[in-house]
């Protein structure tokens, strides 16, 4: 069974740094898409930032976020600097079942999930 567990998360002041992480169990995810989304209350879930074969990111956190797998390739990390007060939300990491190269923007494409990590950025 596939699992995938975020940790990281927790209070922080605006300008400070969180490195949020994604564990996988169940299986390898080596060359397998994986992704970071967001939700903040009352709005939609939205996309942060993904890696494939290369990576992409929101416009909203470009030159401040950083998507990385760790050595393992069953850990991926996110890496936020700058934090501001609309960062705030619960942060969920997102894996495709099928292995590729194509880097996902749209939730649609990911077949796993984990529960989120909240993420609080007082200003």
């Amino acid at each position: 069974q596939v699992q995938l567990v975020e940790s990281g998360g927790g209070l922080v002041q605006a300008g400070g740094s969180l490195r949020l992480s994604c564990a996988a169990s169940g299986r390898t995810f080596r060359s397998y898409p994986m992704g970071w989304f967001r939700q903040a209350p009352g709005k939609e879930r939205e996309f942060v930032a993904a890696c494939g074969g290369s990576t992409y990111y929101a416009d909203s956190v470009k030159g401040r976020f950083t998507i990385s797998r760790g050595s393992a390739k069953n850990t991926v990390y996110l890496q936020m600097n700058s934090l501001k007060p609309e960062d705030t939300a619960v942060y969920y990491c997102a894996a495709d079942a099928n292995q590729s190269w194509t880097v996902y923007t749209s939730s649609d494409e990911y077949d796993y999930w984990g529960q989120g990590t909240q993420v609080t950025v007082s200003s």
